[in-house]
């Protein structure tokens, strides 16, 4: 069991969208903060929870309608099709699988909202922290990370340090300038933060410590081509090597990072604490993923949505003799189980996917589902509720991201030294070689369903081109404006300053 309560207490609620113009009241908010324990849960405490949630669009993973969403169902890892009446959604699923949304996307609304509500927070409680080094570092450090998920999906963001500034008085940064933000940021901050492993229950269980940071750090710089159009992979290899530093490892069992109280994983850098009893920030995913009777006879709900496209089975290699160990620990596809290891009477069709299955004869059993979360037997509220943390960072992805900047420094041999490691863990066999190629590949097998492929296949060009199992789908090749998402069109409207990002 968890031993320390993630301070998730939230008890001054916002409320606020996109920059408010008048700033919570002083007087309030002294009444309220009246000791270091109510200033910490106010103020990093709040925040803190933030970063899980339950409301439709708002946590960094979790939820539907927001962040997760659109780094997920826009790529060549994941669909949810249509089938008859579900998940239609007014067209919502296929746009973003095709690359046609609109300025006016309800889960682009809300990406943007809950990123600078959250920067919005953070913003008042550094100035409520400016008798406190150490938390108001930390929670310059927690506005970076929004900031970065901001500078990622959308590039040209405003960069806003104060919670005293008007609407009005908002400019738009370069993408350049909000990656040199960001980085400088955390830079600046990292002696400041806890040199403690963030996954464990403790004092800094959930927090920004010295290794996130770091992780960050060399996730920035690996992207910096895309967000300053320079080049940083020796500084990848030295946050890298820093996170390498503190003893992280890849847990000898794959699926254990995933598993129910997943705490104790050597792996896992950052997640998002989740307790059904403690907390109220969900995984709606699994729910979300598993055809009805499937759900039913593990006890649960289940929504028949979410599913792997065929590029995940051709890259897997499902069906086939060299078929990937992790496939079969992140996916269902052809008979599951019940918690008793008990075959149920259904069988999932990986091949029969497709964007519309409408009337087809798999039209409820098409597509392989989502597994990689262990489930919790005594999960709650429809199995949403469960006591497997989300992971958000992870050491193999500290191990690739080292390979991929050795490779693209020309050190073959240490870049393919790195991949082998992660292989070798799930039960792979060693690659001989190692091209930008393989290592995507790679990349989708060993993080699906964690909410990276987007940025991965925006960082090796393929974002937006028709991939394999597409082609035949009417349209040229992206001209690369989907790498970002627009602004959302009712944000414009409030301040002529903003400009729509290119290609909208």
């Amino acid at each position: 069991m968890k031993k320390t309560v993630f301070l998730l207490l939230l008890t001054l609620a916002t409320g606020c969208s996109f920059l408010d113009e008048h700033p919570r009241d002083q007087k309030q908010r002294e009444e309220v903060i009246t000791s270091e324990t109510t200033l910490y849960l106010n103020t990093l405490g709040h925040l803190y929870g933030m970063i899980g949630g339950k409301e439709m669009g708002e946590g960094l993973a979790g939820t539907y309608r927001g962040v997760y969403d659109l780094n997920t169902f826009t790529t060549d890892e994941a669909m949810l099709p249509t089938r008859s009446g579900d998940w239609y959604d007014g067209g919502l699923w296929q746009r973003l699988y095709l690359h046609t949304w609109e300025t006016g996307e309800e889960p682009v609304k809300n990406a943007w909202n809950y990123l600078y509500k959250v920067i919005v927070m953070a913003n008042q409680a550094i100035v409520d922290l400016k008798d406190y080094p150490a938390w108001k570092q930390e929670a310059r450090a927690l506005r970076a990370l929004y900031y970065y998920y901001l500078l990622d999906m959308f590039g040209r963001v405003p960069i806003v340090t104060s919670p005293d500034i008007a609407m009005a008085d908002v400019a738009q940064s370069s993408r350049a300038e909000v990656f040199r933000f960001v980085t400088s940021e955390l830079e600046e901050v990292v002696p400041y933060l806890a040199l403690e492993k963030s996954n464990l229950p403790g004092q800094y269980y959930g927090r920004i410590t010295r290794p996130v940071a770091w992780f960050l750090l060399a996730k920035l710089y690996l992207n910096a081509p895309v967000y300053e159009g320079e080049e940083h992979y020796g500084e990848v290899v030295a946050y890298c090597d820093l996170v390498s530093s503190l003893g992280y490892d890849l847990e000898p069992d794959y699926s254990a990072n995933f598993a129910v109280y997943n705490e104790p994983s050597v792996e896992n850098i950052f997640t998002i604490p989740m307790d059904k009893h403690l907390y109220s920030a969900e995984n709606q995913y699994l729910f979300r993923s598993r055809h009805y009777d499937h759900a039913a006879a593990i006890g649960f709900v289940g929504e028949n949505g979410s599913s792997a496209t065929l590029e995940v089975l051709n890259v897997n290699g499902f069906g086939k003799a060299w078929e990937d160990p992790r496939f079969r620990i992140n996916y269902w596809g052809g008979v599951p189980t019940d918690l008793n290891g008990n075959d149920i009477n259904l069988e999932y069709k990986p091949f029969s996917v497709a964007l519309d299955v409408t009337g087809t004869p798999d039209e409820k059993l098409a597509g392989a589902r989502m597994k990689k979360y262990e489930i919790d037997p005594k999960a709650m509220d429809c199995g949403k509720l469960m006591d497997n943390d989300w992971v958000i960072f992870r050491y193999a992805d500290v191990l690739l991201m080292r390979a991929e900047a050795l490779l693209q420094k020309g050190d073959l041999d240490g870049a393919l030294t790195l991949v082998n490691a992660v292989r070798t863990r799930a039960g792979a066999s060693e690659f001989e070689e190692l091209s930008m190629e393989t290592l995507l590949d790679e990349r989708m097998r060993e993080f699906a369903w964690e909410g990276l492929r987007r940025q991965d296949m925006i960082r090796f060009g393929v974002f937006g081109k028709p991939w394999s199992f597409r082609k035949s789908l009417p349209g040229e090749e992206s001209t690369g404006y989907t790498n970002v998402f627009p602004i959302p069109a009712d944000i414009l409207a409030l301040n002529p300053k903003l400009a729509q990002n290119e290609g909208y």
